[in-house]
């Protein structure tokens, strides 16, 4: 572990990138994000301007990339408290700053190896492989236009890492305590995520753990774990024992024939009210920060279902620029440049499922129609 802290500890890495979805940052941005989101699909501006309404009741502002800005100042500042001398820089899928710019820029300012760190912490095509895409996409951009190649690497999945886990510890409790006492400890766990295609979750994760009878593969087991993992956590810290917990789904898109992960948190909220829970706290443990899904489908949606039902219900905090996930974040940088270096770091995680691997195998997290992505055993930029 010494290794992991001498002044070279990054080596070969020059700089990191913060890669993330982005979002739109006023009124006259909702459509064309919309548009860049839904690329490819010919969907009409006019039905873009109708799914982009809870947008609208936000003045047309994501708090994306307001977060994003927070947690990259947060990493700059652990790093320079750790005696790191590495440049963060910071791009998006859909939004300004364009990844295909930011990568140009950290080309021309003569960075060759470059570490990626995504804000999705669980295997998906949209939280994995897709990112690796949008990587290869830009690459291929830039050596249209004669620029030199960096070799990017993304980071490992963080889901289970103690500094991604125990922030949301602490949110679970604070959330209890926000409830009335007399429902507190009778409070149940709505653990959230991001609903995706049953064939998307299936098919998750590396090839040998896919799986073909909606079982939901790697997204759902990772999902699954740091539920149990936060869940027996809060029993030992609350002292009430039989607490129950379910993970459900959110944000669910797409055609309505299409079968997606279920049930919707505010199908489950009536199914809990009908049973008799006292109170519930809704855990979103897919999502790094508080942006849209979480501030409009659990803050605005679901907490109108509660209140129509007149259940007792709270929200518990996100990472975002928590200084633990900050911490983590450097932890795992660490540990690839200490592996790349043919070391054996000692690697963090919390549960039964393990470190999540390095480098992406063949088949890991498939899209419908193959298309060429970086960071990954099958990369055209090795």
């Amino acid at each position: 572990m010494s290794d992991l802290h001498t002044p070279d500890s990054a080596s070969p890495y020059d700089a990191l990138l913060l890669l993330s979805f982005g979002g739109p940052e006023g009124p006259d941005d909702v459509v064309p994000f919309l548009e860049n989101v839904t690329r490819g699909r010919g969907i009409p501006r006019e039905r873009l301007r109708e799914v982009g309404q809870h947008y609208f009741l936000f003045d047309g502002v994501s708090p994306i990339n307001d977060q994003n800005r927070m947690l990259l100042d947060a990493l700059r500042k652990d790093f320079a408290e750790h005696g790191l001398d590495l440049p963060v820089y910071w791009g998006n899928r859909n939004w300004a700053p364009y990844l295909t710019d930011v990568l140009r820029e950290m080309v021309t300012d003569g960075h060759r190896r470059i570490a990626v760190l995504t804000t999705s912490a669980y295997a998906s095509y949209s939280g994995c492989r897709q990112y690796r895409e949008n990587l290869a996409d830009s690459l291929a951009a830039l050596a249209a236009e004669g620029l030199a190649l960096p070799r990017v690497d993304k980071l490992r999945l963080y889901f289970n890492h103690p500094g991604f886990i125990d922030p949301m510890i602490d949110g679970v409790l604070a959330a209890l305590q926000s409830l009335p006492r007399g429902v507190r400890d009778g409070a149940q766990l709505a653990f959230t995520t991001h609903s995706i295609p049953t064939a998307a979750a299936d098919a998750s994760g590396p090839p040998q753990g896919h799986t073909r009878d909606g079982e939901g593969g790697a997204y759902v087991r990772q999902h699954l774990d740091v539920a149990r993992v936060i869940a027996e956590a809060v029993a030992v810290r609350t002292q009430v024992a039989e607490r129950p917990w379910r993970l459900v789904y959110q944000s669910r898109s797409g055609a309505p024939h299409v079968p997606w992960l279920e049930p919707d948190i505010c199908d489950h909220l009536e199914e809990r009210h009908e049973a008799g829970a006292p109170a519930v706290v809704m855990v979103p443990i897919g999502f790094v920060s508080d942006h849209m899904e979480v501030k409009y489908d659990l803050d605005t949606e679901a907490t109108a279902k509660a209140a129509e039902l007149g259940l007792p219900l709270a929200r518990s905090a996100t990472v975002g620029a928590d200084p633990r996930f900050a911490a983590a974040v450097r932890e795992l940088l660490l540990e690839r440049a200490a592996a790349e270096r043919g070391l054996r770091p000692e690697r963090c995680a919390l549960g039964a499922l393990g470190p999540s691997h390095d480098l992406c195998a063949v088949g890991c997290c498939p899209a419908r129609a193959p298309r060429p992505a970086a960071a990954g055993a099958d990369s055209p930029y090795a």
